[in-house]
């Protein structure tokens, strides 16, 4: 093909900045020519991924590529048991010894090895299944806060199969969730598999500036405060009004965009498109990052975090331990937390103004960690609408936006409205909207 190929990606978050650099990479291996350009409204790149660099303190605003270890519980803070794969019990002894649990919770959990698979038609709630297979105290207390604080989601509302696809799997290939957790547990003990998380020293936002510059070099037009108003489609040609009163055509568009901004921008293309998109629903949340001095603990931080569960009515949704986690994130007198506050189930904190935001987090670390000093630093972000809800009926809704897609050829979605929130499947959604291109 000698024609250059346009093509236009709006959105400037990791999606949209790995749509472009997987579209120049494709290109180049086949020999195409390819032109790429990257909308972006705001004045910085990479969405959510956001990093501060103050004083020695490396404070990430968005995601961290955190594992919390530690959740709250009935008043203090107790250890989640060791020996569990994916928050499923792979060892006794430790569920057994932990005063995590009540005792019948814990014979609850056993009941696993005996209930047979279901083979239900159709989707189920995370909460329905993991009730279903460990209990209703197991998910209340030890799994649906974990979740909770992935997906900031209400768990019964939250779709098993569009969030954890796997756990089902291994229900049906083991017979239950233990017998296939401990079986998964000993492969990757036998491969010698480390940790599954991982983040730059400098922090998450190192990789939004890698990429572009690789963008730069590689000659893809980088645009930040370009808003584009609406797209029509006349000619086998996508015409992108932008704000400022420029049009942009391309044979190709990718829309890294939350849904709700991609619905507004389709409108003019499909009906059905604008209907679905309009059921992805979102939810808003805040982090706020204090930093102390080490000798204002009354405890050690042994330990990554904790997680609070929603039936303690507190107005955090967990706590993680930054600089117990990380390396090279605080000075080495010092101590990095960050509070996490809104979810599906407790948004309405988020009408409170950052100074009451700010309180909320101050007053959980006191009350919970005994820390009574004033943060030496404080950040504060708030994050709008941020947070996809994977609810019952999302991966049927998938099947339809992508039936409708192939009604508009060029036309392609990315983000983590659709397949995955995080950072990873971000990255894969933009590769493949980048193959949807070079292929189209």
């Amino acid at each position: 093909m000698d024609r250059k190929r346009r093509v236009v990606i709006v959105g400037g978050g990791i999606a949209g900045l790995a749509c472009a650099f997987f579209s120049c990479k494709k290109a180049a291996e086949l020999g195409q020519p390819i032109d790429v350009t990257v909308l972006e409204k705001s004045d910085r790149w990479g969405g959510t991924i956001l990093t501060e660099q103050v004083d020695g303190f490396v404070i990430e605003g968005g995601p961290d590529a955190f594992l919390v270890t530690k959740p709250w519980a009935k008043g203090h803070l107790k250890p989640i048991p060791k020996g569990l794969t994916m928050m499923i019990p792979t060892r006794f002894g430790p569920i057994l010894r932990s005063g995590l649990l009540s005792w019948p919770a814990k014979a609850r959990m056993a009941m696993d090895l005996l209930i047979p698979a279901r083979k239900i038609e159709g989707d189920e709630s995370l909460r329905s299944f993991i009730s279903r297979r460990l209990g209703r105290e197991a998910y209340e207390i030890l799994v649906g806060p974990l979740m909770s604080g992935i997906y900031a989601g209400d768990g019964s509302k939250l779709s098993l199969q569009a969030t954890f696809p796997i756990l089902r799997d291994i229900e049906l290939e083991y017979g239950g969730l233990i017998r296939g957790a401990i079986a998964l547990s000993r492969k990757r003990t036998t491969s010698g598999a480390g940790s599954i998380f991982q983040a730059p020293v400098t922090g998450m936002e190192t990789l939004v500036k890698t990429l572009v510059k690789k963008l730069q070099s590689s000659g893809v037009d980088l645009r930040l405060g370009a808003k584009v108003h609406k797209i029509t489609q006349a000619n086998g040609l996508y015409k992108l009004a932008m704000e400022q009163g420029e049009e942009i055509r391309a044979s190709n568009v990718v829309l890294a965009t939350p849904a709700f901004i991609t619905r507004d921008l389709v409108m003019n293309l499909n009906h059905e498109l604008t209907t679905e998109l309009d059921h992805i629903k979102y939810v808003s949340s805040a982090t706020v990052s204090l930093a102390y001095l080490k000798t204002d603990l009354s405890q050690p931080l042994n330990g990554h975090g904790y997680i609070i569960p929603h039936q303690e009515g507190r107005k955090a949704l967990a706590c993680t331990w930054t600089s117990s986690k990380w390396l090279h994130r605080a000075p080495a007198n010092t101590v990095l937390l960050r509070v996490y506050i809104g979810s599906a189930l407790s948004e309405q904190e988020l009408s409170e103004d950052d100074e009451e935001l700010l309180t909320i987090a101050v007053r959980e670390v006191q009350e919970t960690l005994g820390i009574n000093t004033k943060p030496i630093i404080t950040r504060i972000f708030r994050w709008d609408r941020a947070l996809p809800q994977y609810n019952l009926g999302h991966p049927e809704r998938l099947e339809r936006i992508d039936a409708a897609l192939k009604r508009l050829p060029g036309l392609s979605f990315a983000g983590s409205a659709y397949s995955g929130v995080g950072i990873p499947d971000c990255i894969h959604s933009g590769q493949l909207a980048a193959e949807r291109i070079i292929w189209n």
